[in-house]
């Protein structure tokens, strides 16, 4: 197989992948079908099927291509930020938004939230991991410029803010013993509440 012809299977699976994220987006993962997702692209379903062998697996790959672009924002940013507040706030504001912005994309998440797959928990393990590189280097950029007082563990502080973050629940409900992924009409009342809760943490930092 040659170079040319790679390049054109890698052109295609873009393509492909870019179609499904249109079909998961705006009729979520259990109202999309793969005849659908080839009829978009004009292409029969076997070679559909050739380059993704079932709609679980092309799901998944839309999946890792989105959470790739998300942890590019982040990396990006990593030491950026002129002071705690910002980059807290940095967080909070782009895990929100993008969300916001997939939430009918994530209905594979609310249909199957008691059996997630390891690819899910691989790809939320490493948005985890990104988000304390960038908080972390940001409490310990505030340490060096003498703002913070010295901290034993950043990362620790980092984990426990996360925590608190994903804790939050919504009209003062007691937690459940099971996750469950919000409700839109719920996102920017749990996304004010993690807004008041960067308040509290950084202004206890200090």
């Amino acid at each position: 197989m040659n170079s040319t012809t790679i390049d054109q299977q890698d052109i295609k699976r873009e393509k492909i992948l870019d179609a499904a994220y249109q079909r998961f987006l705006h009729y979520g993962y259990a109202k999309t079908t793969m005849n659908e997702i080839a009829g978009d692209l004009s292409m029969s379903k076997a070679l559909l099927y050739y380059y993704f062998p079932d709609k679980s697996e092309l799901y998944m790959a839309v999946m890792r291509k989105l959470a790739a672009d998300y942890l590019t924002r982040l990396e990006e940013k990593i030491g950026q930020f002129k002071n705690l507040k910002d980059a807290f706030l940095y967080q909070v504001n782009t895990h929100h938004d993008f969300i916001v912005t997939n939430f009918n994309f994530f209905d594979y998440f609310r249909v199957n939230e008691q059996n997630l797959p390891d690819t899910i928990w691989n790809i939320i393990g490493d948005i985890r991991n990104a988000e304390i590189r960038l908080l972390t280097a940001a409490i310990q950029t505030e340490i060096e410029k003498g703002n913070l007082q010295h901290v034993e563990s950043p990362v620790e502080i980092v984990e426990v803010f996360l925590d608190a973050l994903h804790g939050i629940k919504v009209g003062g409900s007691l937690p459940h013993k099971q996750h469950k992924f919000p409700a839109k009409e719920h996102l920017d009342e749990i996304h004010n509440k993690r807004l008041l809760l960067i308040e509290i943490f950084v202004n206890g930092m200090r």
